[in-house]
């Protein structure tokens, strides 16, 4: 089962959060198949590939030649023909008062469960964040039962930066418990939200702060039992707590590769605390 599924904000990934987990998934004969909310192609975000680039809250450069190489590489290929469009294949939960809710409510679960069914082909989820995954990928319905599908599998799930959130909000309808209760997870530290200049690819206006502080959400999420790890002033914070490997940001991006192989190939089940 050398297969990853992977799925991308057509807002604007962040190209390091791709590259570093691929290259690694690549390297050790993975396929790695993608899958969009509208089936559009995802688009780099363009500080992801801009050398220049400072980052406001750590004070430095976090584009390196390397990586901004990699991901001007990526926006001329075609990684994404073929993308999967998760609209066309999930279904969409009915509305609790649209017309024959309780038949509707039971096709739904059916053809979720079918296409679950089509989840076991794969040995992990990739979720790469950037700004964009705020906008279609962590409330979307459709990547929340992507998710709880390869819970159900006990499947590895690794989300980078943003994209953490979906592990927040994808919940089973019926209980609406967190499934990172009483998990380890990492995720954007308060300490580096922007103040302001959150930006995404398809849109040249600055929307301010980032919408949500990522790291209330993540502690409300895993309380009681669990932790919020921000590994503050440290260069990396990833964090595996099987079936959740959770990456902090861009410079956890080919970690996360890695750990996804010690997951997946050798049984790794914990890291990082």
């Amino acid at each position: 089962m050398k297969k990853v599924l992977c799925i991308m904000s057509e807002w604007g990934y962040w190209g390091e959060e791709l590259v570093g987990p691929l290259e690694e998934l690549q390297k050790h004969g993975y396929r790695v198949d993608f899958a969009s909310p509208k089936g559009n192609k995802p688009v780099a975000l363009p500080p992801s590939y801009d050398e220049t680039y400072m980052d406001p809250p750590l004070g430095k450069l976090v584009t390196s030649p390397y990586y901004a190489k990699k991901t001007k590489e990526i926006e001329k290929s075609d990684l994404f023909n073929g993308i999967r469009n998760l609209s066309n294949w999930f279904p969409e939960r009915p509305y609790f008062n649209s017309k024959k809710f309780g038949h509707k409510l039971t096709e739904y679960y059916e053809k979720r469960s079918s296409c679950w069914d089509d989840l076991k082909e794969y040995a992990a989820l990739l979720l790469p964040g950037g700004s964009g995954p705020m906008v279609d990928i962590v409330n979307n319905q459709r990547v929340h039962d992507v998710i709880l599908g390869f819970v159900q599998q006990d499947k590895l799930i690794a989300a980078e930066c943003y994209c953490v959130t979906a592990l927040a909000f994808a919940r089973d309808w019926s209980e609406r418990k967190s499934i990172i209760r009483g998990k380890h997870v990492t995720g954007h530290a308060l300490e580096y939200d922007y103040k302001d200049g959150t930006g995404f690819a398809v849109s040249e206006l600055n929307y301010g702060p980032p919408f949500y502080p990522l790291e209330y959400i993540l502690r409300d999420a895993v309380a009681p039992d669990g932790m919020f790890h921000g590994g503050v002033g440290q260069p990396t914070s990833t964090i595996l707590d099987y079936p959740f490997l959770t990456g902090r940001s861009t410079q956890d991006s080919a970690l996360v590769g890695e750990l996804m192989i010690k997951a997946m190939e050798h049984g790794l089940k914990r890291y990082g605390w």
